[in-house]
């Protein structure tokens, strides 16, 4: 078993104890016993490269999230079996409900804020060249792209035409509930191997909409953060419908690469319904009509 060798090599004179840990689809987790120390290994999935996935851009900017307080200690990282070594964190998983809580919100803003102002980390994450490259990706490996996908790319070229170019920041950019730890003083993130300088929008409204966060939660969130105001608002919710982009993109190049026994076309259609729902509501056209206004006049 490979978690077992690579035990062995990183604690080739003491017994450890390994045991599978549940989460995530493209990587394999176990927690690691070794005396009275307890760590997290992490085995990178087959072919994640083809998800924009940089196993030594993740291991850095997982160092930099760990010198912030925000990520959990980084023990070692074996580039040649893309394995990375974290301090366990007897920490508590956020529940769908808890997440969405008010003060979990404001905690969550703040850790990311914590984040958007330290320091670069390596790599570079655009949603809107992301979104492309899984496009390409599909087409070469014989997938077939799903038949939103021409509308919502029509989209997505509109609201990067409307942002314009962003103020790059480190951004972890993957804000799914099960990445968000409470370990009874701090929020900690965990899972950055789709970190990158980036939008912190995107960041803000990737953990908005695949948290379930209303228009108030949405307003707490930007307020807690340091951001508010109607133009962050607008630049958000925008954000919220290529981050249901993304993830639809995600799953179909799973569809056309993974071995994995998942329902990735349900995975898929589930974010282009979401996302045409975005892009149909009155809050998404006026966030358009904001930001357009906005801009200073050539």
């Amino acid at each position: 078993m490979l978690a077992d060798r690579i035990v062995a090599e990183l604690w080739p004179d003491r017994n450890a104890s390994v045991e599978p840990l549940g989460g995530g689809l493209t990587n394999h987790n176990f927690k690691v016993t070794v005396g009275d120390e307890v760590f997290v290994l992490r085995v990178g999935g087959s072919d994640t490269e083809l998800l924009g996935i940089d196993r030594g851009h993740e291991h850095e900017a997982a160092v930099v999230a760990a010198g912030l307080g925000v990520g959990p200690e980084v023990v070692a990282f074996l580039e040649h079996e893309s394995c990375l070594v974290t301090r366990f964190v007897d920490a508590d998983p956020f529940d769908s409900e808890r997440i969405r809580q008010p003060e979990t919100i404001a905690r969550v803003a703040r850790a990311l804020r914590r984040i958007h102002d330290g320091p670069a980390v390596p790599g570079r994450f655009d949603a809107f060249r992301v979104v492309d490259a899984y496009a390409d990706t599909v087409v070469v490996r014989g997938g077939t792209l799903p038949a939103e996908h021409a509308a919502a790319k029509a989209t997505a070229d509109r609201v990067e035409a409307t942002l314009g170019s962003p103020s790059l920041r480190p951004c972890h950019n993957d804000l799914l509930n099960a990445n968000l730890l409470e370990d009874g003083e701090r929020i900690r993130i965990v899972d950055w191997e789709y970190a990158g300088m980036g939008d912190p929008f995107f960041d803000l409204a990737n953990f908005a909409v695949n948290n379930g966060l209303t228009e108030d939660d949405d307003r707490l969130l930007l307020d807690s953060y340091g951001e508010p105001g109607d133009d962050a608002e607008a630049r958000l919710v925008l954000m919220r419908f290529m981050s249901d982009f993304r993830e639809a993109m995600w799953g179909a190049v799973q569809q056309a690469v993974s071995a994995l026994d998942f329902d990735f076309l349900s995975y898929t259609g589930e974010h282009l319904e979401r996302l045409e729902a975005t892009a149909e509501s009155d809050r998404f056209r006026d966030a358009f009509d904001y930001v357009t206004q906005a801009q200073p006049s050539q």
